[in-house]
Parts: C-alpha cells; structure tokens; sequence
C-alpha cells in the first residue's frame, strides 16, 4: 500500500487535511493519536516517563498532563530529547504495525507532525506538508489551545521551520484561503494518489 506522510507546523491544518482524507475513504493513522495512546497508564513509555518527569506532571486522575509536560520539554532542548527517547521508538513501532494492518484503502496517510525532525521519512513513500501563514496559526492554536503567544513561538522554534519541511515534500498544501479551496487540493492529491 502506498504510503504518504502528512506533516506541517502547529496550527498549519493537518487535522482538517487528514479528516477530509478520512472522508474520501482513505485510511489515516495518526502519531499523535499513537502518542497519546502509548503515553497512557500501563504502557512501559508512561512508565519511563513518570521515572524521569516525576509525579508532579501528572492529571489527578494519575494521566499525564500534557500542557505541564509540553511546556517543560519546549523550553529544554534536553528534557525534549529525552522524551523523545522514550517516545518514538515506541510510536514507530506501533505506527508500523498499523500500516501492516490497515483495512484495505488505495493508500493511507501517516499523519507526523515531527516527520523532519524524528526522521521517519523512510516509513514513508511520499510526503504532503500542509503550509499556513504564521500568523494564522499562532491565531488559531491561540483559539484552540488558549496557549499564550510566548508558549506558542516555543514550539514552533522546537519544530522543523516550513523551509526544511518543503525539502522533503513532494505535494504541498498551501492553507490561508477558503475551506473550500484547502478541500479542493486534498481532493486533487486523492486523485493523483488512486492513479499511483
């Protein structure tokens, strides 16, 4: 099954990009949602994490506080790296599996928001990056997340820059107009992947 990396900055619209892709019929596999799953009690990564964190990230309900734990590694080069560590091991892992066991689909997406910066461009064939105005983005995750604007430049200046993720694309999907017109192009990429 051809496989297409979908990556972009926080905020870019990756999530809408993948739903309308979910839409057409298409399988999606998110790292994000594998994060989240593997970050939970009773996985050995939330295990490791807690070891090295410490309880005070932690939810009352004994889950992680992700917002605590994003701020602590954003503005620590090495407390991310050793996130990291822990992390995408894992995540590759599972993300792999899924892709061997994914329902029949003429291909899948793998949406990775880090896809430049944990190199796992080799788990994929083809590669979208979802670009938007930084302005726009710092708006929407504001709206979304209620981040402050300082938290926000923190993450984007821990990601890879739209620059080093165009490097890598083969398709690009440019979002500052009309949901329409962002549709319109995830449409015409299903297109051209079918015919692939």
């Amino acid at each position: 099954m051809l496989r297409i990396g979908l990556t972009g900055g926080i905020g870019s619209g990756k999530t809408t990009v993948a739903d309308h892709f979910s839409r057409l019929g298409i399988t999606v596999i998110d790292a994000d949602e594998i994060v989240r799953h593997v970050s939970s009690p009773g996985h050995h990564p939330f295990d490791a994490i807690i070891h090295h964190f410490g309880n005070e990230i932690l939810n009352t309900d004994g889950t992680i506080n992700r917002q605590n734990l994003g701020q602590r590694v954003f503005n620590n080069a090495a407390e991310r790296q050793v996130l990291e560590a822990i992390l995408h091991p894992a995540v590759r892992s599972v993300m792999q599996k899924a892709v061997q066991q994914a329902p029949p689909s003429p291909y899948c997406i793998l949406v990775i928001p880090l896809l430049v910066e944990t190199g796992y461009v080799d788990l994929v064939d083809r590669v979208i990056v979802v670009t938007a105005d930084r302005k726009n983005r710092i708006d929407w995750v504001k709206k979304r997340d209620g981040l402050t604007d300082d938290q926000i430049e923190s993450i984007m200046a821990a990601q890879a820059s739209d620059n080093e993720r165009r490097k890598i694309a083969d398709d690009v999907i440019e979002n500052n107009g009309t949901l329409d017109s962002l549709f319109r192009q995830v449409e015409k990429l299903d297109l051209k992947y079918r015919e692939i």
